[in-house]
């Protein structure tokens, strides 16, 4: 069984079907409401990034809790394209790019979270469908950073399905 999420010994904690239905449901039920306006849109995508929030900050716990300290920000923002997204996708970030003025932007060719995705409609349709999912993994990497002192802004842009970017911008001490 494959798993999303490893233990201290390396047994699976959490099979990687269920987490992804896991997330699916939980941005239907956070955008499942009976007024549809864009104060409930908004709220609930804080409510998803906060989720994640946490959990990224408490994943990074565990992946990081043998290695030694992190150099510089991009030595940091390069652990969160391989070894933190590792151990939830089971893969590396596909692509990483900088400006070297505190801004990263990460491309995931094929985010694991939209393959499964269909929508009604064209693809700008589809597109801001899948927006809402963004939430959560915005958070995840928010909540990386934080852990590991670097304090972002994460934004997650979707363009084509099944890719996805997300834009680092880090704070000014």
């Amino acid at each position: 069984m494959a798993t999303a999420v490893l233990g201290q010994d390396e047994r699976p904690l959490v099979a990687e079907a269920s987490l992804d239905f896991l997330v699916v449901e939980m941005v239907d039920l956070m955008h499942r409401s009976p007024t549809d306006t864009e104060m409930d849109k908004e709220a609930a995508y804080f409510k998803l990034e906060n989720l994640g929030y946490q959990l990224g900050m408490a994943m990074v716990e565990r992946i990081t809790k043998d290695r030694p300290r992190f150099l510089d920000n991009l030595d940091v923002v390069k652990f969160i394209c391989k070894d933190f997204w590792i151990a939830l996708f089971k893969k590396q970030i596909d692509n990483l790019k900088t400006n070297h003025r505190g801004v990263y932007v990460l491309t995931d060719n094929n985010f694991r979270w939209f393959s499964r995705m269909s929508g009604d409609g064209a693809g700008a349709e589809i597109s801001r469908q899948a927006f809402a999912h963004l939430a959560f993994p915005c958070g995840l990497i928010r909540g990386a950073l934080g852990n590991l002192g670097v304090t972002t802004v994460v934004i997650g842009e979707v363009s084509t399905i099944p890719q996805c970017t997300f834009q680092i911008k880090i704070a000014k001490p």
